[in-house]
Order: C-alpha cells, then sequence, then structure tokens
C-alpha cells in the first residue's frame, strides 16, 4: 500500500517518517495542497534505483573514450524515434 503523506510531515513528525523510510524500506509519497510533490527514498533504495543506469552510463563513458565517433542530438534523437516507431510496429 503507498504511503502518502502532507509534506508538512516532514517538519513536524521528521523522526518518524524517517523511521519509516529507512525501516519499511519503502518509498514515502509526499503531498502539497493535496498534489504530489515528491518521495522519499533511503539511500539504498536510491541506488537500487540507479545503479543499473550508472553503470550503462561508466560504460558508454568507456566506450565514447575508445571511438572516434560522434553523433550530433539530432541524429541520436532520430535513431531513438525509428527504434521506437519499430517497436510499436511489432
Amino acid at each position: 500500500m503507498l504511503n502518502i503523506r502532507p509534506v508538512s510531515d516532514l517538519r513536524n513528525h521528521y523522526s518518524e517518517v524517517e523511521e519509516e523510510v529507512l525501516i519499511k524500506k519503502e518509498p514515502i509519497f509526499l503531498t502539497k495542497n493535496g498534489y504530489g510533490s515528491m518521495v522519499l527514498l533511503s539511500l539504498e533504495q536510491y541506488e537500487e534505483l540507479t545503479n543499473d543506469i550508472e553503470l550503462a552510463l561508466d560504460e558508454a563513458d568507456r566506450a565514447a573514450t575508445l571511438s572516434d565517433s560522434r553523433y550530433s542530438s539530432d541524429e541520436v534523437f532520430s535513431r531513438l524515434r525509428r527504434r521506437i516507431r519499430e517497436r510499436k510496429a511489432l
């Protein structure tokens, strides 16, 4: 079940909010004026979400240093759009 709390709980109940994030290991969704504002995660949760991306970016950096090929943003995005269209066609 989603844990949704007002953003004011950060100020008024910080220790409780922190304990929920760290012990339950689930994100807390914060609202401001009834609308979603932000999500609180533990560092472990954040790392789980971003580790694969960081590794892929590191690999891309290594590949870029070994290659002289460079692409413009127009080339990159047109290739991405083409791949997306091809997948949708399947």
